[in-house]
C-alpha cells in the first residue's frame, strides 16, 4: 500500500527561510513542497491545491489574521498552519477563529514543525504547547472586558471592530465602509470607551469572544 504524500505550499515573504523550509520538509517521504509564495497575492494566483498552507502572517501585503482569512477564501480543503514569531494570544485566537488548524512558533524544533504539517493534514488541530499554555491563561483571564457592553455597540461600530480585528488600519475601514478617516477614528475611540480597553488587542480579544470574527 502506497502511502499518502501530503502536498505543501509555502508562504514568506523570505527566500532564505522557504528554502530551509523546504529542506527540512522534504527529507520526509511522505511530504512534498508543490508550491512557494512571498506574498499573499502569489499565493492566491498560485495554480494548486495544496493539503498544507505553511503561513507566516507578516507578508507584504496582508498581515495577521486576514492572510488567514484569504488563504481560508482560496484553498477551501487546504489546512492553514501558521508559522510565525506572532504570539500573542489574542492574535493567536483570532487566527484559529478565521480557520487555522495549527499555530507554531518559529523557534520550534525542526521535527514539531513536521509533526504539525502532519496532524493538521489529517484533519487535526495542532498548537504549539507554549501557544495553548498561554492561549489558555488569557482566555480564563477576568475582566478583560466590561459584562454587557456589546450590546452598547452600534451596528456600525461592529463593523468597525469587527474590521479591526482583521487587522485592518482606519484608512482601509473608511474605504471599506465609505466612511471618512476621522469618522472610523471616532468610532475606534466610542469602542475604546464603551469596551473599556486600552489598545488595539483588547479589541481584537473582545471580538474574538463575541464572534465578531
Amino acid at each position: 500500500m502506497t502511502e499518502r504524500t501530503i502536498s505543501v505550499m509555502l508562504m514568506d515573504d523570505h527566500n532564505i527561510v522557504r528554502e530551509g523550509l523546504r529542506a527540512l520538509l522534504e527529507r520526509q517521504p511522505d511530504i512534498r513542497v508543490v508550491a512557494e509564495a512571498a506574498s499573499v497575492g502569489e499565493a492566491l494566483a498560485a495554480e494548486v491545491e495544496p493539503d498544507v498552507v505553511v503561513a507566516d502572517l507578516v507578508l507584504p501585503d496582508e498581515r495577521g489574521a486576514e492572510v488567514v482569512r484569504r488563504l481560508r477564501e482560496r484553498f477551501g480543503r487546504a489546512a492553514i498552519l501558521v508559522l510565525s514569531m506572532i504570539d500573542n494570544p489574542a492574535d493567536v485566537q483570532l487566527c484559529l477563529t478565521s480557520g487555522a488548524r495549527g499555530d507554531l512558533m518559529t523557534e520550534a524544533a525542526g521535527n514539531e514543525l513536521v509533526d504539525a504539517v502532519r496532524a493538521v493534514a489529517s484533519g487535526h488541530e495542532y498548537l504549539q504547547p507554549a501557544l495553548g499554555v498561554a492561549l489558555a491563561r488569557w482566555r480564563e483571564a477576568p475582566g478583560r472586558a466590561r459584562a454587557g457592553a456589546a450590546a452598547d455597540l452600534s451596528d456600525r461600530e461592529r463593523e468597525v471592530l469587527r474590521l479591526i480585528a482583521l487587522g485592518h488600519t482606519n484608512a482601509e475601514i473608511a474605504r471599506l465602509l465609505f466612511l471618512s478617516v476621522r469618522t472610523v477614528e471616532n468610532h475606534r475611540a466610542s469602542l475604546m470607551r464603551k469596551l473599556g480597553a486600552r489598545s488595539r488587542a483588547e479589541l481584537v480579544q473582545h471580538a474574538s469572544r463575541t464572534g465578531l470574527v
